[in-house]
C-alpha cells in the first residue's frame, strides 16, 4: 500500500442531526448483513449529495473501528480532490484502469485511523469503458480485506457507468434530494440497478430543511416525506423489512 498520508482537510460537520443521521444509516447498514460490504452510493440527478453521504458514512465506519476504504468512481466529473483541497499530484482510479499505475500507487491512507481512499484521478474520456475492464473487477476482489467498500458513483438518470459498478457491488444506497426529483424517476434508476442484481438496501433524504419539517427534529421519526408521499410509498423499491434495508435516514447537507 502506499505509504503517504492524504489529509483530508474537511471534517464531517459538526451538526447533531447530521451525526445522528449518519449513525442511523451506518446502523441500517450494518443490519443488512455481513456479507453486505461492498456498497455503492448514486442518485438520479448531479447535486443531491451523494458524494457527501458516502464519504462521511466511510469516515464513520472507520471512527467505529472498521478498516474501510472509499472509492470515487466518478471519473467524469470527481469533486473530491478541489472538495478536500489536496495538494500536489494524486493518482487515481482512471490511470489504474488504463494501466498507468499500479494498485499500490493509488490506495492513499488517510489521517483519519483505519481509512483510505482511491482518488478518480483524471478525466477520462471513456470511464464507462474503463470500469468494464476486468481490472475494476479485480480491484475491487482485493480489496476483501477491508470491513467496507464505499464507492461512489456517477447519478444514474443519463450515464451508464453506475450500473457497471453495480454489478461489482453487494449493495446499492440512492441518494434523493427533497423535493427535486420526480418519483418516476426514482423508479428509472431504481430499474437500472435491478437489472444489475444488485441489492438495492435503501433510500437516504437528503438535504432536509428541517426549519420546515419539525417533525424531523425527533430522533428516530420517520414522517412525510414531502412530495414523494409517505415513507411507506418507497415499498416499491423492494423488501423493506427493518433488518433488510438501509433506512432512510435524514440528512440535512446542503
Amino acid at each position: 500500500m502506499n505509504n503517504k498520508v492524504i489529509s483530508l482537510k474537511r471534517e464531517i460537520k459538526d451538526d447533531y442531526n447530521y451525526r445522528e443521521s449518519l449513525k442511523t444509516l451506518r446502523t441500517n447498514i450494518q443490519f443488512c448483513g455481513s456479507n453486505i460490504r461492498t456498497i455503492m452510493f448514486t442518485s438520479a440527478l448531479p447535486d443531491e449529495g451523494k458524494s457527501d453521504v458516502a464519504f462521511s458514512v466511510a469516515a464513520s465506519f472507520a471512527q467505529i473501528g472498521k478498516k474501510v476504504i472509499f472509492i470515487d468512481a466518478d471519473i467524469r466529473k470527481s469533486v473530491l480532490v478541489s472538495r478536500y483541497q489536496l495538494e500536489g499530484e494524486v493518482n487515481g482510479l482512471s490511470q489504474y484502469l488504463s494501466g498507468q499505475k499500479n494498485r499500490e500507487d493509488i490506495i492513499y491512507e488517510t489521517n483519519y485511523e483505519g481509512f483510505s481512499v482511491i482518488f478518480a484521478g483524471p478525466y477520462s474520456p471513456n470511464p464507462a469503458e474503463l470500469l468494464e475492464e476486468d481490472l475494476f473487477h479485480d480491484l475491487i476482489q482485493s480489496l476483501k480485506d477491508y470491513d467496507y467498500v464505499i464507492i461512489d458513483t456517477p447519478p444514474m438518470a443519463n450515464l451508464i457507468d453506475s450500473a457497471i459498478v453495480a454489478s461489482n457491488c453487494d449493495g446499492a444506497i440512492i441518494v434523493v434530494e427533497q423535493g427535486a426529483v420526480s418519483y418516476r424517476l426514482e423508479q428509472k434508476v431504481k430499474s437500472q440497478l435491478d437489472k444489475t442484481g444488485c441489492r438495492v438496501l435503501g433510500v437516504v433524504l437528503n438535504k432536509v430543511d428541517l426549519s420546515q419539517n419539525g417533525y424531523y427534529g425527533r430522533y428516530g421519526k420517520y414522517g412525510k416525506y414531502g412530495k414523494y408521499g409517505r415513507y411507506g410509498k418507497y415499498d416499491k423499491y423492494g423488501a423493506y423489512s427493518p433488518y433488510e434495508k438501509a433506512e432512510a435516514a435524514q440528512t440535512t447537507d446542503k
